[in-house]
């Protein structure tokens, strides 16, 4: 497994041994990131189920400022520490290891952005409740305004098109993957 593009284009990762881990296939994180091409130039990225880091990796190779990682197994938590220490980023990642609906649920940390204008949710395929995910992911207040949603999942799964303050923008089909994409509505002012 290599990072695709940008700034550490060829950089080859470590990989999980055995089938318990499905990491995001080059292919379908090629045509992630060009979808996200003007969008990720600075932006704050949260890798939920990062896995081996790999997407996240690939952002910042792209451009992105900082990446928080959340995971929770400790097997993956090892590589992507690892693919972290081997494209020198050390100092722009976090790792959180912990699970997704405990962090979604807790209020930011010391030294974590308030809000992430990129979200990857890479969930297990077939063992996650897309919804309540989706749900407490626009309940969390970690997506800024006009942030991105990107949701990764077996192209059989429906997912609504509204779910709190996240709107559908987009979907891709990438053989049995799908990418379903969600904008966060602005903020609302008073006059």
């Amino acid at each position: 497994m290599r990072v695709v593009a940008g700034r550490q284009k060829g950089r080859r990762l470590k990989e999980p041994e055995g089938q318990d881990l499905r990491p995001t296939s080059a292919r379908v994180r090629e045509a992630l990131l060009s979808i996200l091409a003007h969008r990720t130039q600075g932006a704050r990225v949260l890798d939920l189920y990062a896995g081996t880091g790999a997407l996240g990796l690939e952002a910042l190779s792209r451009g992105a400022c900082q990446i928080v990682f959340v995971e929770n197994r400790v097997a993956s938590v090892r590589i992507l520490r690892q693919n972290v220490t081997l494209c020198g980023h050390d100092e722009r990642c976090d790792v959180i290891t912990q699970g997704v609906e405990t962090f979604l649920a807790s209020p930011p940390s010391f030294g974590e952005p308030p809000a992430f204008d990129i979200v990857f949710a890479d969930p297990p395929y077939h063992t996650t409740d897309l919804i309540r995910l989706l749900e407490r992911l626009s309940l969390s207040g970690k997506i800024a305004a006009q942030g991105t949603v990107i949701l990764e999942h077996f192209f059989k799964r429906t997912v609504p098109s509204q779910i709190g303050a996240l709107t559908q923008t987009r979907q891709s089909r990438y053989g049995d993957t799908m990418l379903t994409f969600y904008r966060r509505a602005a903020e609302k002012t008073c006059d």
